[in-house]
């Protein structure tokens, strides 16, 4: 692959082509990992609306936003159509719960603990829809944005 240049930026491109192919391969392996062992049964799956959610740090000064991309698993597609009637009482509980505690790894205000986020949101989920109906909540992308600097005053 050549996009102009001398050699050496021909060697560079080939790295920085080399490094994001290592880094997308290691982004699938870890998306692979948060999916259950078992597909579930047709129909029993709903993607949920982005979830928009705020990143702060210690002190509580926001640094980013995150967009949560999630899908949540019914036990059965007849529980996925209770799970579809309730999508904004869900959304809801999970707009108040990341708003109320951070879910940023420790010591790292600008990464999602997607364990945590998962097990929060899988409980919210299952307050709002009752019984056995949740079987699990996939977390399917994260992307975060932090903010803009402020514009110098001059």
């Amino acid at each position: 692959m050549f996009l102009g240049g001398n050699a050496h930026s021909s060697g560079m491109n080939r790295f920085v082509f080399s490094l994001a192919f290592g880094a997308a391969l290691g982004a699938s392996a870890a998306m692979a990992a948060t999916k259950p062992a078992k597909e579930p049964a047709p129909g029993s799956s709903v993607e949920m609306p982005y979830l928009i959610a705020p990143m702060n740090d210690a002190d509580g000064k926001l640094l980013a936003y995150a967009y949560v991309s999630t899908k949540i698993v019914a036990t059965s597609p007849d529980n996925a159509v209770e799970v579809r009637n309730k999508t904004p009482f869900i959304q809801d509980a999970f707009v108040r719960d990341v708003n109320a505690k951070s879910f940023a790894k420790t010591g790292d205000p600008s990464a999602v603990d997607q364990d945590a986020l998962t097990t929060r949101l899988l409980t919210d989920a299952q307050r709002v829809v009752g019984g056995n109906r949740i079987q699990s909540i996939e977390i399917i992308q994260v992307q975060i944005s932090p903010l803009r600097a402020a514009a110098p005053q001059g």
